[in-house]
């Protein structure tokens, strides 16, 4: 039984906007500035940073290129009208044959990003502090 009192019809998605893969992408890039802003104090780092900032580039740029080449290879009729980002939060997404709110699915995605993108940031910052009070 539904707790809403007047039942509605809304979208199902079965795929993310593409405005949460762009602030995945953003999220991955906050990190990286971050990790190269608080982190780069010596020549030995730097090739560590390095390395990390082209796995980034790599794990970011790989399935947005496969996409276009998806999107590319599919028949028009499945790339329907674009959705808003409001219309999609609005709606429910398709996971495995449960349903959860659009909202709940964008955090859901999104969670982990911020929380070691902000924490990366948190982290310098302390850094940073002790360094000086130190001196």
């Amino acid at each position: 039984m539904s707790r809403e009192l007047v039942p509605q019809n809304k979208r199902v998605f079965d795929e993310l906007h593409p405005r949460i893969y762009a602030i995945a992408a953003g999220l991955l890039a906050w990190f990286a500035l971050m990790a190269w802003v608080f982190f780069d104090r010596n020549g030995y780092i730097g090739l560590s940073l390095t390395f990390v900032t082209l796995l980034f580039i790599v794990a970011t740029v790989l399935p947005w290129l496969l996409s276009l080449v998806w999107k590319h290879h599919t028949p028009d009729e499945q790339h329907s009208q674009p959705v808003s980002l409001h219309d999609w939060s609005d709606g429910e997404f398709e996971v495995w044959g449960a349903k959860l709110h659009g909202t709940h699915a964008a955090i859901d995605a999104l969670l982990p990003l911020i929380a070691v993108s902000f924490g990366m940031t948190a982290i310098g910052i302390v850094f940073v502090i002790v360094r000086a009070m130190s001196v």
